[in-house]
């Protein structure tokens, strides 16, 4: 996507051979400052994905391959056995970082066939080359799901013709949380270019307000309208007949359909079901875990730290309300203690259908292996 007429994946490298350095956007600097940061290391890459300055299943997964090449690369001069062993306790170190999301081991045990067997500098072609095909896959499948996601919108854009598609999203499924174009925003994207009439309803997505920081931020890149809205305002819109369609991503979806997403998606679904307003959720395969079945008892959830409940950043507004630079404050007395657990799972049930890269489908094991045949 492209920022500010340049355009950007969301991770990449520059230059070659030894020199050849892994780039990231800093995810947690935006929306007041647009940051690139080098990672030179498996350890700085664990750090990243851990620290949220890359977030987003895609793009998790895209990062971890592009660790076990930073892995590889510091571990080339070993022997074959002393290889095998750090590559092990490197892919250990990637697989912990961060437990929901399932394209980070889907990733890992690319890399792991990619490079199995190989040590030394085979080794470390072969893990830059599966880390550029996932990253570049990645890419394709969130175009593809824009496609078929943009049908989506053109069925209800034709049913009120020329009036505006409103369009309801939780945190960020965008550009920045894959390697391009996006899963739940993509078909937004693709259907704003055709020139369909829409207008997104951010969720600001406490705690760490994705929405607010990062949807809002990337829409108004692309020049798509929308309005932020606090996270319990969702249900009075769709109450007013304000909301046409939600659309979000996930982090993980079983065979049976369920969907992890950022936490408060549940809600969503809930009121979206209550109002009869479609409910629809983006993944590529990658975000499948064909192996569960029952989300809410199988999909393990990540609790974070409390301090991301307690405290809150932003920009700091001198008397004119001009950005005076930025500040952490706390929000609630010093002595209160928080949870902070950062995923849920919506049912099936309340899901009306999945946009995937080879199209769309019902929420339910028969309907995804349509799809996906060859997981029978």
């Amino acid at each position: 996507m492209n920022v500010e007429g340049r355009h950007f994946r969301t991770i990449w490298t520059e230059g070659d051979g030894e020199g050849e350095v892994l780039r990231i956007i800093d995810q947690t600097a935006l929306p007041h400052e647009f940051r690139i940061i080098d990672l030179h290391s498996v350890d700085e890459v664990c750090r990243s994905i851990r620290e949220m300055w890359v977030r987003g299943a895609g793009l998790i997964g895209a990062t971890a391959a592009w660790g076990v090449w930073l892995a590889a690369r510091e571990a080339a001069h070993l022997s074959a056995e002393e290889f095998s062993v750090r590559m092990a306790m490197s892919m250990e170190a990637l697989r912990v970082t961060r437990p929901t999301a399932s394209n980070l081991v889907w990733a890992l045990q690319r890399q792991q066939k990619a490079i199995a067997g190989l040590f030394g500098a085979a080794a470390v072609d072969a893990a830059h080359a599966e880390a550029q095909a996932i990253a570049d896959e990645d890419a394709d499948f969130c175009r593809r799901i824009g496609e078929h996601g943009r049908a989506v919108i053109e069925a209800i854009a034709a049913r009120k013709p020329g009036q505006t598609v409103n369009i309801l999203t939780h945190c960020n499924a965008g550009w920045l949380a894959f390697v391009d174009y996006g899963s739940a925003l993509s078909p937004v994207y693709a259907a704003f270019d055709a020139g369909i009439p829409v207008h997104v309803w951010v969720d600001e997505t406490r705690p760490r307000n994705q929405g607010a920081s990062l949807t809002a931020w990337e829409l108004g890149q692309h020049g798509v309208p929308h309005s932020l809205i606090a996270d319990n305002v969702g249900g009075h819109l769709m109450q007013h007949g304000m909301v046409d369609m939600v659309i979000t991503g996930a982090d993980r979806v079983t065979l049976c359909g369920d969907a992890a997403n950022k936490i408060g998606t549940y809600l969503k679904a809930l009121a979206a079901a209550d109002n009869a307003v479609p409910f629809y959720v983006a993944l590529p395969s990658s975000t499948f875990d064909f192996s569960l079945r029952n989300g809410v008892l199988e999909i393990p959830i990540e609790e974070r730290s409390a301090e991301e409940v307690r405290v809150m950043s932003g920009s700091l507004l001198n008397e004119n309300g001009q950005t005076a630079g930025t500040a952490s404050v706390r929000i609630c007395p010093e002595f209160t203690p928080a949870r902070n657990w950062a995923f849920d799972v919506t049912p099936a049930r309340l899901i009306t259908g999945l946009i995937t890269e080879r199209g769309v489908c019902e929420a339910s094991e028969e309907s995804v292996l349509s799809l996906y045949p060859e997981q029978k």
